[in-house]
């Protein structure tokens, strides 16, 4: 445990550079007192370690120093070829940068350590796309992500589903974020730097990179804003509840339909119902539409109970059905 905690504050400080020893207790979550005892371990260990003292100090390497990758465990190295994703760093522009990369990694391995890599290669594959869905068009991706590394504001036309469908904005493009095989862009707008909306970049029709540069919101990070759009986006969309009948089977079909928030409120909430064998469950809802829909993926393996405007909604659906088939 102890020699993996010398190791990480190595390889933190050839990473980031200077660092103060609270920096490093809060990234290693230990006390200050035990990162002093770490810095004296390395000074021990012959490692080019130095300390200043001051408002502007913290502990260094000296310049140059690098460590290598022989202290790598085999399942950090392991890790490290499974984040190698071809599809995304294609995307970004970066495949030739991947591939040189994993060549340079591989090299500087122990040969266990390189067999291991080598059967992971062969016997995974990693794919983030989303099933029956195309992979986007993002023509602007890339002028996307420079301005994300730039720190430069873009101007963009962007396609939205609103009365008004394509709208202009001027944003400060904070990070990139790929999800379920779509790319979207998290930015902030000119002079509102507490208003970070996300956008999905295959909607943006035109992209024009400014010479203005912008400062990133002190403290903003992006897998922590991501969350929590993603909490705020449920809460939003979900307004209400519907409680249904389902059979077993249409409970176990439920992962293929719908959505994984759905399914888990369904199975949290199964209740049997007796003597038919079948389960009451309740459900986030969405819209009367939106839940209809769902529901009617079911066919007649379910039976919504309420909210009223729910089920009659699913009956007249049902009925235009059955008139259009000439079934009375």
């Amino acid at each position: 445990m102890r020699a993996a905690r010398l190791l990480s504050v190595l390889l933190l400080l050839q990473a980031r550079g200077r660092m103060t020893a609270r920096q490093l207790a809060s990234e290693l979550e230990v006390s200050v007192r035990t990162v002093y005892r770490d810095v004296e371990s390395l000074h021990a260990a012959g490692i080019p370690l130095y300390g200043e003292a001051g408002h502007a100090g913290g502990y260094a390497l000296l310049d140059g120093y690098r460590t290598r990758l022989t202290g790598l465990t085999s399942q950090e190295a392991e890790a490290l070829f499974l984040t190698g994703l071809p599809g995304p760093a294609a995307d970004l522009g970066l495949g030739a940068v991947l591939a040189t990369a994993r060549l340079k990694l591989m090299a500087a391995l122990p040969d266990d350590l390189r067999e291991r890599a080598n059967r992971l290669h062969q016997r995974f594959h990693l794919d983030t796309s989303g099933w029956y869905i195309d992979p986007d068009h993002t023509p602007h991706l890339g002028e996307v992500v420079g301005a994300v590394w730039d720190q430069r504001r873009v101007r963009v036309r962007y396609r939205r589903w609103a009365p008004k469908p394509e709208v202009s904005r001027t944003l400060e493009p904070y990070g990139v974020v790929l999800k379920g095989g779509r790319w979207y862009l998290v930015a902030g707008s000119r002079g509102a730097a507490d208003e970070v909306r996300t956008y999905r970049v295959a909607q943006i029709s035109r992209l024009r990179v400014l010479d203005e540069r912008f400062e990133r919101p002190a403290g903003f990070d992006l897998a922590a804003h991501w969350d929590a759009s993603l909490r705020e986006f449920d809460a939003r969309r979900h307004t209400g509840e519907a409680t249904v009948r389902l059979t077993p089977r249409a409970l176990d079909l439920l992962p293929h339909l719908w959505e994984p928030a759905l399914v888990s409120a369904a199975r949290h909430s199964a209740r049997p119902e007796e003597p038919d064998g079948w389960l009451r469950v309740a459900i986030p809802m969405e819209s009367v539409e939106h839940t209809g829909g769902l529901l009617l993926r079911l066919g007649a393996e379910v039976e919504v109970l309420e909210p009223e405007a729910l089920r009659e909604h699913v009956a007249r659906t049902v009925a235009a059905l059955a008139d259009m088939y000439h079934l009375h």
